[in-house]
């Protein structure tokens, strides 16, 4: 059985940070019922379109398993029919700007008077301070999270990273809190708000650098490359190119195939544990007894002239050979894997960690699968709902209305035209 099944979640949610969160949710069995806009939907239907007349890959990679009902909360049936779904559901998600939920009459007050069990979940930019109102997209997390200032290379500006930490993270974080809320509430009775703010979710991905920052003041950051080179430390943790993290050395570099493609590289750590077996494998056995050579301290000052011999090795070697040679001896070494390897590996397809799912407008497309495996509880992959799919079936099923009423709803206008998928 499906952990969250019977877990019914109100889906004020759009664009990435809390669909993240809520089709989490719903892989996980809980039925989410996703709330648009007659007509319009969620803005993501239309954003990045590569198939016309179809829902854009960045609407229907967000929102598997859900359900959708379209609804006028300005119309008086549909907000009735909206106060009959927080009185039916558990969990409210939501990350629009703030103040507009209180705008449609569904005040934090107002919700726990319809339903004192319910949960009331929200995704923001910034916490309550100076810049809680201030609109938040993805790469302004990244900035003010401390993500940009700490990457990229010494010499070049503050850069982003191509994984969205800052809405798809903090749309994990907002899964985790509402989970944990709901397990209280077993205890309490009583439903709780779970507020993950996206400064918030990046900060805490780069925890790390924030580590460094406190180390910097009792002496320079000895791993960091620019320590060998002998570059002085500001006051601020620097970017740190493809520094570890870990305080292990370790760099990209090229491998066999590098002049024409451009993702012929590998990333090669060299833990002191493993030393002696880089030195062997790279054909430098004098190394390891080499007093400037055979301990991290004695290393630090040459690792860049270490890493430029090891670069000579794995260039004579495609990336996957670099890792057969490298892992039956525990040297830590990771291909640098394309998104078309990514999408041909079918190893990942076989783990569900993507899946190819068909859609009845556009076909047959790639998405990512549940990055959590559970072996009791397996998540399936369903599609994303058309625009009102699920209309009629929600206003009959969830909320017990009879045909007459569904007919009266439809006639005020509430919930707007409902699109079918063709048989």
């Amino acid at each position: 059985m499906q952990a969250l099944k019977g877990i019914k979640v109100l889906d004020f949610t759009h664009v990435q940070s809390g669909p993240t969160c809520t089709q989490l949710l719903a892989w996980l069995g809980a039925d989410v019922i996703k709330v648009e806009r007659p007509g319009v939907g969620d803005a993501t239907r239309g954003q990045l379109r590569d198939v016309p007349n179809a829902d854009s890959l960045y609407f229907t990679m967000l929102n598997h398993n859900k359900r959708s009902l379209t609804l006028d909360s300005k119309n008086a049936k549909g907000k009735e029919v909206l106060e009959k779904l927080v009185k039916s559901c558990d969990i409210l998600v939501e990350n629009f700007a703030p103040g507009a939920l209180d705008r449609m009459g569904l005040t934090w007050e107002r919700i726990q008077e319809l339903n004192p069990r319910m949960i009331y979940a929200s995704v923001k930019g910034f916490g309550p301070g100076p810049y809680e109102e201030c609109k938040v997209y993805e790469n302004v997390a990244q900035c003010a999270g401390g993500s940009a200032s700490t990457t990229g290379f010494l010499d070049g500006p503050p850069t982003v990273t191509g994984a969205q930490i800052g809405d798809s993270g903090t749309g994990l974080h907002l899964a985790f809190g509402i989970l944990a809320a709901l397990y209280q509430r077993t205890h309490s009775g009583k439903g709780q708000r779970v507020l993950a703010a996206m400064q918030d979710g990046v900060l805490n991905l780069c925890r790390v650098k924030l580590r460094d920052q406190q180390r910097l003041a009792h002496g320079p950051l000895r791993e960091y490359s620019q320590f060998g080179q002998g570059i002085p430390f500001g006051e601020a943790t620097p970017r740190a190119g493809n520094d570890s993290g870990g305080g292990q050395p370790g760099k990209i570099l090229k491998c066999k195939g590098w002049e024409t493609d451009p993702n012929a590289y590998t990333y090669f750590i060299t833990q002191a544990a493993v030393w002696e077996k880089v030195c062997d494998l790279i054909g430098e056995p004098d190394w390891k007894t080499d007093p400037g050579y055979a301990t991290p301290p004695a290393r630090l000052d040459k690792l860049d002239a270490i890493f430029d011999r090891i670069e000579q090795w794995t260039m004579t070697k495609t990336k996957f050979e670099v890792m057969n040679l490298c892992n039956p001896l525990d040297i830590p070494v990771g291909p640098i894997l394309s998104m078309k390897e990514i999408a041909e590996d079918m190893s990942l397809r076989e783990t569900g960690t993507v899946v190819e799912v068909d859609h009845p407008e556009r076909g047959k497309y790639l998405t990512v699968g549940m990055p959590v495996k559970l072996s009791d509880s397996p998540a399936e992959v369903k599609r994303s709902p058309l625009l009102g799919e699920h209309n009629e079936e929600i206003l009959a099923e969830v909320l017990g209305y009879s045909a007459e009423d569904i007919e009266a709803i439809r006639a005020s206008g509430a919930i707007g035209a409902m699109k079918q998928a063709a048989e």
